[in-house]
């Protein structure tokens, strides 16, 4: 299982060229991708800047109302997937692009309404359309797996009552990882893993005890605190290798497969 994250950019292909010498040597592969930021910029586009909820505890997450939410997924499954699709079918791969929605592959529960902050002002948020993971079926991934193809998978999840609901693609990743039994989570991102000083590469935490999960999250901030928490629940529901790497450098994959970026040790693998 390799997610990556949609700031990547021009340098997902780096990992698509690890991706395909996975597939070529025998490997069985499924890419997980983000892409808030595309999605942002076709916000902007579209005269629907992104907005941002501020929870009481002070986490701060997307505002997915429907026009958000249209945004998302145009962002996500017509800006994003498609360049990565078309990438890896170049180099060989039999790759196919799907969305936690299709095949009812990750179901979610829509997020409660609750009092937030919101444009500077506190309310009651009835209308986001958001929420938490609540089973993966992995079936038809490991169909596809079979007849010798690559899936690609994003988000949205599907809601059944509500229908497509935004999920986070870290989280995505990691429950889709567990279901599917795999041998490896690599998370690729912008940078080389956690940092002890976000502003300082050398910094970079080697491993991360699963037992001792809570206090790294400390040392994490934004976007790695979910990654940082999604990889350790990973790691402790049995997956065997799980890494924070860097997908900007030559060969990210096998890199991170060869030691780089955070690994994830003890728990129950």
């Amino acid at each position: 299982m390799i997610k990556v994250g949609g700031s990547l950019g021009d340098d997902m292909s780096r990992a698509c060229a690890d991706i395909a010498a996975l597939v070529g040597q025998g490997s069985s592969v499924v890419v997980v991708h983000g892409g808030g930021a595309e999605s942002d910029r076709v916000a902007r586009e579209l005269g629907r800047p992104p907005r941002y909820l501020t929870a009481r505890d002070g986490r701060r997450s997307r505002y997915t109302d429907a026009a958000a939410l249209d945004a998302l997924t145009l962002g996500m499954l017509g800006r994003v997937k498609p360049p990565l699709v078309v990438e890896l079918l170049r180099l060989g791969v039999r790759a196919v692009g799907l969305s936690g929605v299709d095949g009812g592959l990750v179901t979610a529960r829509r997020t409660p309404p609750a009092r937030v902050v919101l444009d500077g002002e506190p309310r009651v948020v009835r209308d986001d359309l958001s929420g938490r993971i609540t089973s993966v079926d992995p079936h038809l991934v490991r169909t596809l797996l079979a007849g010798g193809y690559t899936p690609v998978v994003s988000p949205p999840a599907l809601d059944p009552e509500v229908g497509p609901l935004n999920v986070d693609a870290d989280r995505f990743a990691a429950r889709l990882a567990v279901a599917l039994d795999a041998d490896w989570l690599i998370v690729l991102s912008n940078v080389p893993g956690l940092l002890r000083d976000p502003d300082d590469p050398s910094s970079l935490v080697a491993e991360v005890p699963c037992d001792d999960l809570t206090a790294h999250l400390e040392l994490a901030g934004g976007r790695m605190k979910v990654k940082l928490r999604s990889a350790g629940e990973a790691r402790l529901a049995g997956v065997p290798h799980v890494v924070l790497a860097d997908g900007r450098g030559p060969s990210p994959v096998l890199a991170a497969r060869a030691g780089t970026g955070t690994t994830f040790v003890g728990g129950a693998a």
